[in-house]
Parts: structure tokens; C-alpha cells; sequence
């Protein structure tokens, strides 16, 4: 059975809201969105999903997923009790860490805890050249590991000073624990092969913790397809075969996209009817056996940059700025014909060092609580979350953005989805958002002795949530030297229409996107994703001629071990990036490098000169003195994603508005026709105010 036989699921999985894009065996595009967590429902939402469109037997269909769940795991620190392992005197370094003040004059300083539940350390040394300065005691570090065992320990993070690249004591431990029994390995120098000890530890510290989670997770999900997958997968935390061992290429692993599990008995057993693919952070996808959690952090907001980058593409838009609002926060990007990624980042207090998609993310989304305190208005950073969700769903929620645009009639409750009460086929409940408006109108009344319309209230708080959001997109444009108003605003996610205009009017920009599909386009960008495997390694060469054999033996050392994570494919296509920055300074640029060996003399001297090209371009000034190749990055891509024409059939001529309804907008009542996209005509041309709605999102065209 071909792939294009198959019912093709895509599905992001968020905090509040699970949207699925499924492509029938013909080919046809139909979509579904379901709240993530629903007392009333005891599957997990995906897959309650994917049942509404091929019944309660699923049968063989291609999978792509981002989810949360490390994400949250992290944040709310539910993951895996985890050892942690480091050098002798080291103990508690990820805990100071670089001695940061984030908030340099708060009495109550709240230092981050790293998640590990017990540290031991580790007598052994090698310093910077590589010289042993301590040997390992082998024989105290299998017994402190062992006592940790029989505490009930699983999972341990080993990260030991230079082990990135001196790595034989961490091999060594590796070892050690899984002779033990330890279920969960994650070593410093294949986690994250980057100097710094910090960066460096964090990042395992955290593939420790939430990698087994994330495991769990995939089996349930896995087990909870039934019919389709044959028997319940084994647990993801047994040994996997890609985990820590060399492939082996042999008839069984024909087809790349299947995942292998060793068995108790040491059997591989492969599973081909359902075998998903998960979106990683790099924005590339990768099979259950390399989904760690490391890569899971920004699983789903990932796949709304591909699908922005991708149909924003298709439009003829070449420089763009992604605008994804949610429910419990907006995430904004940057593209201008290549993906920009940052190797090292800060989520809940970790530093994770990995490539992930650059994105900015600012507490604004429709879910965001929306306060009076203290003479003033405020919006977030605190999420009504799924459950209660926001006051019009039903469940006692607070007040928030998304209730605010109920009140000025932006959202009609009759053209939204009927998810709500506690049968979850109920509207949006408007009058108790306007009980809870009237309320705040007495209390700002008593504060200031000003009286305000619930219009003007909801208007207030609409416009705090867009000057958050503008603020957000100028930190990733107009701060690294990019001009937005000659850029196209893509905007997607459920609330990202009803701000779009707003949002355009407040950045000077001209030209506002919005896909068919753009109330769901982060699932929609898992099936235009291609499967893809990232690696780096810090290399901190003198950039000079005498470096460039050392810079290419690197290169290929990179290129072989991601080859290697895909698997067989065809097709594979090889992006080289060198990060080059001034002697003495943290500050890199990136720079292509080419592919295929090249015998250049010039080589050395055309990055140099690329370097200076950039440097000026990003940080307005030439720089003195000796470049250095700081690390090498390489992935390897296997073309995979597809892009579906029209999602949608275009008519010639536009139908007449479905109604007319009263809606506040610009500080004044407007009678405004509502449309159905489904019955627009391509090229249809019209003037705001309008609504345009469809079944997975509404449209907000502003006066003018």
C-alpha cells in the first residue's frame, strides 16, 4: 500500500487545543480540532481525533505528531527522578550556574533548582589538552551508582568536565550503568557535544528527565492505535537499537521509516503498520527511536514555522514574519528563505543547548488572563489554560483575551465549534463574559472614579495583547537589523486572526497571510516537513588555512553520523553551517559551508570575508582580529513533506455575506457582514470592517 492509499494524520498537540489535519486515501483534506484535555474523554485527544475519521478500528496510516508533553513535564517538573553524575567538586555547578540576577533587584531571589533528585561525584579529571589528571575510581563509582539503583533510581544524566571531547571516562560510566540496570543513559558527549560544562550538563540533566516520560507517552499512544499496530509496542525505555548501537543494515530494515525495539529476549521485532514520526525542535522530523527529550521542547510550535515557511513560500512570499497565537501564549519567527535556529536557549531556568527553532515566545494568547490591579489594566502572564479555559466556555473560567473579542462581537458564538459545557456540545457563553466585564467596570469605577463601557474595557485589554505581541516580533526582526514593513505577516494558529490587522497596523506592515489551513497550520507543517537529523560538534580552531583540512575532517565525521540516524533513504540533502566569531568574543556568526569536498585555496579566505559581510550586517560595525571556527553544525535531510495544492475549492464568484452582525472595533459600533472563505472567489477584493470565518478559525478585517 502506497502512502498515498493511507489516511495521513498530522497532528499537533497543544496545551489547550489538539489539531489534526488527516488526508484521506483520496486525497481530500478534512481537519478536527479537540480540547487536550477533556475530563469527559479517557483517550488521549490525538487519537480520539483520529477514530472521528476512520471509526474505532484504525487501520494502517501514516502518522506526524508534535506534542507538549516534554514541554509541560518540564515546566510543572514531572519528569523522571534522575541521577546525576559529574566530576568530583562539581557537584553543585548546574546549580549556581553562571551567577545570573535575571532580576537584579528582587529582595527574594528565587535561584533555579536543576531536576535531578540526587548528584554524586565522580573521582576522576582530565583537563583541557586531553591529559589524565585524576584516574577513574571505577570501582567507588559502581557503588555509588548501585546505591542509587536500589533507591529506586532509573535514569541518569553522566556529564564529566571535558567529556565532549575526551569522552572515555563517560563511556566508561555508561557502561557501568547499563550493567546495573539503569534504563535511561544520557551521556554529555552524544547529548550535547559543545564545550561548556553548564550548557552542556543542563542539556543531558534534561534528556534524562524527560526522555522517559516522552517514552511513555509514545507507548501509550502507540497501544491506544490498536488495531492498526499490531501488539502493544514494548516499553520505549527498554534498549533501543539506534539508541546506542551502530545500525545494521540488513533486509529487515528496508523500509527507513520503521522503528525496532530489542526485546526481553533480545529479538528485534518491527512494527511497519503504524509507525509515527514526531516533529523535534530543529523543525525536522525523526522516528520514535530518536525522538529524545532534548528535541521535544519546541515540538509543536516547529511545525508551525515549517507550514508558515512552506505555504508562505508557495504564495510567492519571500521574507516573512510567523505570527502564532494560541491559546496560552504566541509564538513569532522569523524566515527570509532558510530556517533560522539557535543552538542554545532558556526554558524554565535550563539551558538547553540544541538546535532549536528561533522563536520568541511572549505570554499572549487567547487564553490570557486578563487583570485590573492597581489603577491598571494587564494581560497575562497567566493562562486560563484548557480547563477552565476562558469565562465563555463554560466552566467557570476567568476572564480573558478570547472573551474580551466574544464581547466585541469579533467572535460570533453561532459560527464557533459547539465544544463547551459539560456535555461539550454547548456555545460560547457571551453573557457571563459580560457579567464579569460589568463586574470589573465597578471596580475600576471605585478605583478611579471612572466609568467605562464593557466595549471599551474588552477594547483595552485587546490592545495590551497586541502591543505584547508587536513588541515580540520587533525583538526577532527590527533588534537583528531586518526592516518589517517590507515583510509579509503570516498569520496562523486559532486566535492569530482575529489580531492580524491589528497586529500588521501597530508594525507598519502592508501585506497580512492567512492560510486556509492557518487555524491548524502547525499541524498542517508536520506533513510538509521532511525527516532530518542534526549534529554539531565544537571544534574552536584558529581560522586559518592550516584549519580548513581540520574544519572538512569534522564535516565528514558529522555528515557520517546523520546519515547514519535516518537510515537508508535516497534522495538526502546536506546543510553544512560553520559558526565563526572574533577571538575573545561569545557572539558567532553562521556561515554556509559547502558540501562536497573541495580542494579550495580560497576556501578559508571567502569565509572570512562572508564573516565580515554578516557581522556588519547584524551588528553594524567591523570588528579586528583573528576569526575562530567556534563549532560545526550538519544536517542531513531526507525530502519527505508534501505540499497539498488547494486545500480548498475556489469558486469564480463570491456568495452574499451569511449575515450581518454589530461589532466594536476602532472605539465605535459597526455593522458588519460576515463571509464564509468556502464561498469567496479567488482574487475577491473587499473593505473592512469584515469577519470571515471558517470552520477552524475567524478572520478579523478591521475598519479601512
Amino acid at each position: 500500500m502506497t502512502a498515498q492509499a493511507k489516511w495521513q494524520f498530522w497532528i499537533d498537540r497543544g496545551g489547550t487545543f489538539t489539531d489534526v489535519v488527516a488526508r484521506d486515501p483520496d486525497g481530500l483534506i478534512h481537519t478536527a480540532k479537540l480540547l487536550s484535555d477533556d475530563p469527559a474523554r479517557s483517550e488521549d485527544a490525538a487519537v480520539a481525533a483520529i477514530k472521528q475519521f476512520v471509526g474505532e478500528t484504525i487501520p494502517p496510516c501514516d502518522i506526524r505528531m508534535g506534542t507538549t508533553v516534554a514541554t509541560n513535564a518540564l515546566l510543572e517538573r514531572k519528569g523522571e527522578p534522575t541521577l546525576l553524575a559529574i566530576t568530583r567538586g562539581f557537584g553543585d555547578a548546574l546549580t549556581i550556574g553562571y551567577q545570573e540576577r535575571p532580576d537584579l533587584f528582587a529582595r527574594k531571589i528565587e535561584r533555579y533548582q536543576p531536576p535531578h533528585s540526587r548528584v554524586i561525584e565522580i573521582d576522576e579529571r582530565v583537563d583541557a589538552a586531553g591529559n589524565l589528571v585524576r584516574a577513574l575510581d571505577e570501582a567507588a563509582a559502581r557503588a555509588a551508582l548501585a546505591v542509587a539503583f536500589a533507591d529506586g533510581l532509573r535514569s541518569i544524566a553522566i556529564v564529566l568536565m571535558h567529556g565532549f571531547r575526551f569522552p572515555d571516562h563517560e563511556l566508561r560510566l555508561e557502561v557501568m550503568a547499563r550493567e546495573i540496570g539503569f534504563t535511561q543513559i544520557s551521556v554529555s558527549h552524544k547529548v550535547s557535544p559543545l564545550i561548556k560544562l553548564i550548557g552542556r550538563g543542563d542539556t543531558t540533566l534534561i534528556d534524562a528527565y524527560l526522555s522517559p516520560v516522552l517514552g511513555r507517552y509514545i507507548d501509550g499512544f502507540m497501544a491506544d492505535l490498536g488495531g492498526g499496530s499490531g501488539d502493544r509496542p514494548p516499553p520505549r525505555h527498554a534498549e533501543l537499537v539506534s539508541a546506542s548501537m551502530p545500525h545494521s543494515r540488513g533486509a529487515d530494515q528496508a523500509e527507513p521509516w520503521t522503528l525496532k525495539r530489542v526485546q526481553g529476549d533480545g529479538d528485534v521485532r518491527t512494527d511497519s503498520a503504524i509507525t509515527p514520526l514526531f516533529m523535534q525542535s530543529s523543525g525536522g522530523l525523526a522516528d520514535a527511536a530518536h525522538f529524545a527529550g532534548k528535541d521535544a521542547i519546541l515540538s509543536g510550535p516547529a511545525g508551525g514555522i515549517v507550514g508558515m515557511a512552506r505555504t508562505a513560500e508557495a504564495s510567492g512570499a519571500k521574507r516573512v514574519i510567523g505570527f502564532d497565537m494560541g491559546g496560552t501564549s504566541t509564538d513569532v519567527s522569523h524566515y527570509a528563505g532558510r530556517f533560522e535556529r539557535d543552538s542554545e536557549t532558556m526554558v524554565a531556568g535550563a539551558r538547553i543547548r540544541t538546535p532549536l527553532m528561533r522563536i520568541h515566545t511572549v505570554a499572549a494568547g487567547g487564553g490570557s488572563i486578563c487583570h485590573f490591579d492597581g489603577g491598571r489594566f494587564r494581560v497575562g502572564p497567566d493562562s486560563a489554560g484548557a480547563v477552565p479555559g476562558p469565562a465563555c466556555y463554560r466552566r467557570g473560567g476567568p476572564l480573558t483575551v478570547t472573551d474580551c473579542n466574544v464581547t466585541l462581537g469579533k467572535l460570533q458564538s453561532e459560527l464557533f465549534p459547539h465544544l463547551f459545557g459539560e456535555s461539550g456540545d454547548q456555545p460560547l457563553d457571551r453573557d457571563v463574559v459580560v457579567e464579569k466585564l460589568e463586574g470589573m467596570a465597578q471596580q475600576i469605577e471605585a478605583t478611579t472614579g471612572e466609568r467605562m463601557t464593557v466595549e471599551a474595557i474588552a477594547e483595552g485589554f485587546v490592545a495590551i495583547a497586541v502591543a505584547n505581541m508587536a513588541n515580540a516580533i520587533k525583538t526577532i526582526s527590527v533588534s537583528r537589523g531586518h526592516d518589517v514593513t517590507g515583510y509579509t505577516l503570516a498569520c496562523f494558529g486559532g486566535a492569530g486572526g482575529q489580531h492580524a490587522c491589528l497586529v500588521a497596523d501597530a508594525l507598519a506592515m502592508d501585506e497580512v497571510l492567512i492560510h486556509p489551513l492557518a487555524g491548524v497550520l502547525s499541524a498542517y507543517g508536520m506533513g510538509l516537513a521532511d525527516k532530518s537529523a542534526v549534529r554539531e560538534e565544537t571544534m574552536g580552531l584558529t581560522l586559518d588555512e592550516g584549519a580548513w583540512r581540520s574544519m572538512l575532517a569534522v564535516r565528514d565525521r558529522l555528515i557520517g553520523q546523520a546519515m547514519e540516524a535516518l537510515g537508508n533513504v535516497t534522495n538526502l540533502r546536506l546543510e553544512c553551517t560553520a559558526f565563526v566569531r572574533f577571538a575573545g568574543s561569545e557572539s558567532c556568526v553562521e556561515l554556509a559551508l559547502p558540501s562536497a569536498v573541495e580542494d579550495d585555496t580560497n576556501a578559508v579566505a571567502s569565509l572570512i570575508a562572508e564573516f565580515h559581510t554578516q557581522h556588519r550586517a547584524q551588528f553594524g560595525f567591523d570588528g579586528a582580529g583573528k576569526l575562530v571556527a567556534d563549532r560545526l553544525r550538519v544536517e542531513a535531510i531526507a525530502p519527505s513533506g508534501e505540499l497539498v495544492g488547494n486545500t480548498t475549492a475556489l469558486r469564480a464568484q463570491s456568495s452574499p455575506p451569511l449575515q450581518s452582525v454589530t461589532a466594536w472595533m476602532a472605539g465605535e459600533s459597526h455593522p458588519v457582514p460576515v463571509h464564509d472563505r468556502a464561498k469567496l472567489a479567488a482574487g475577491v477584493v473587499g473593505t473592512g470592517p469584515m469577519l470571515i470565518s471558517d470552520p477552524l478559525s475567524m478572520t478579523v478585517v478591521e475598519p479601512g
